[in-house]
């Protein structure tokens, strides 16, 4: 199911940005020469579609990839406009870095920056934790959306052709 936010409603959390701020982590919008290196780290953390989306984020102009690092090292990202335009996602934070918050200020942080960009709503494809939008930020589900823009998606080869 996908889930739609009001980004006229969403509100900047300073007191999180305090805490990883705190934390020596930093909320920021990724570099160009950084591509390759968020590739990897995605693909070794999540999936290959993944790593195809934020590559089209990666082309928007601006950059529509967030990324969380703490003394060069990348904790979590938060992708826009990747499958689709106005689209969350994808987003990801490293499972030894889970709980601390990364995740929400990701998402907040995105969030603001479509709003900058002139969207009055996202859509967050194919949510996985209902429960987390909707607290963090108010988000509802989409009536009738199972499937999403996903819809007829191609499967992965997993392995290259023998043809």
């Amino acid at each position: 199911m996908d889930l739609l936010v009001k980004l006229y409603d969403v509100v900047a959390d300073a007191d999180l940005d305090r805490q990883l701020a705190d934390k020596g982590i930093v909320i920021r919008r990724a570099l160009a020469p950084e591509l390759d290196t968020i590739r990897a780290w995605i693909a070794a953390r999540f999936s290959a579609g993944w790593v195809s989306e934020a590559q089209v984020a990666f082309s928007r102009d601006p950059n529509a990839c967030l990324i969380a690092v703490r003394e060069g090292k990348l904790l979590g990202f938060a992708c826009y406009d990747g499958v689709a335009l106005g689209f969350f996602g994808p987003t990801g934070v490293d499972e030894a870095a889970r709980g601390l918050g990364i995740g929400k200020a990701l998402l907040i942080r995105t969030l603001l920056a479509m709003r900058e960009r002139g969207y009055g709503y996202a859509a967050i494809g194919w949510a996985g934790p209902v429960d987390f939008y909707t607290r963090a930020v108010g988000a509802i589900p989409i009536p009738d959306s199972d499937g999403s823009v996903y819809k007829g998606l191609l499967k992965p080869l997993l392995h290259a052709p023998t043809e």
